[in-house]
């Protein structure tokens, strides 16, 4: 992942290359007035883009966070190194649980997420770096994990989050569809993904619109 930052927050120097960092090189100047912030479930679950330091603590003052869920997983960069400082000022519990926001959802990391919902301090807060596609697919699970239908769980992946359902991120609609059509009703979604569910498959079966890439990949420019 492209980086200018140099791994220190110790100094004023590099705090402010970090800070050059997320604004400039991870586009966090483009976050400052649009945080995506929307509440999943109250009380429980929240989700935005990546926040900055700021919109953190604000985040955490108004709905009264306990833990942050870092859906980039270990990027290495100053809008990672600033949110994890941020995070341990504000006293939030921090989980990195890395997800693909064009792959088939992994089982292994939905089950680990899971736990991760079963277990964390509530409320909390899931961010990827825009706020549409990884973390509408986490906000998606916790409905899922949480008993709620796939018709409630499919807003959370929605062009008003910044969703392109037919770009390549359309696939975790799919996978979405996939527990529909195959588990909804009949077996437990979480019985359904460690028993049932068939990445391979889902991978084999998607295809996506050219376009609709061209304008996620290219033009968005989206992780």
């Amino acid at each position: 992942m492209d980086t200018i930052y140099r791994g220190d927050l110790s100094t004023q120097a590099g705090r402010r290359n970090a800070w050059l960092d997320a604004l400039f090189v991870d586009h966090a100047v483009l976050r400052l007035g649009w945080t995506n912030f929307a509440t999943v479930a109250p009380g429980a679950l929240y989700r935005s883009n990546h926040p900055v330091p700021f919109q953190l603590a604000r985040f955490t003052r108004k709905a009264g966070l306990r833990t942050v869920i870092n859906l980039r997983g270990q990027c290495r960069n100053g809008s990672d190194a600033l949110s994890r400082d941020a995070a341990s000022r504000l006293g939030l519990d921090f989980f990195d649980m890395a997800l693909d926001s064009r792959g088939a959802p992994q089982r292994d990391r939905i089950l680990r997420l899971a736990e991760i919902y079963r277990t964390m301090n509530r409320p909390a807060l899931i961010h990827c770096k825009s706020g549409a596609d990884r973390a509408g697919i986490a906000a998606a699970l916790f409905i899922l994990v949480e008993g709620g239908t796939v018709a409630e769980a499919r807003r959370q992946l929605s062009l008003r989050f910044g969703h392109i359902r037919q770009s390549n991120t359309g696939i975790l609609d799919a996978f979405l569809d996939a527990y529909e059509k195959d588990g909804e009703g009949r077996k437990a979604f979480l019985d359904w993904v460690a028993q049932d569910y068939d990445e391979q498959a889902l991978r084999a079966r998607f295809s996506s619109w050219s376009f609709a890439r061209f304008v996620n990949d290219r033009l968005l420019a989206r992780e």
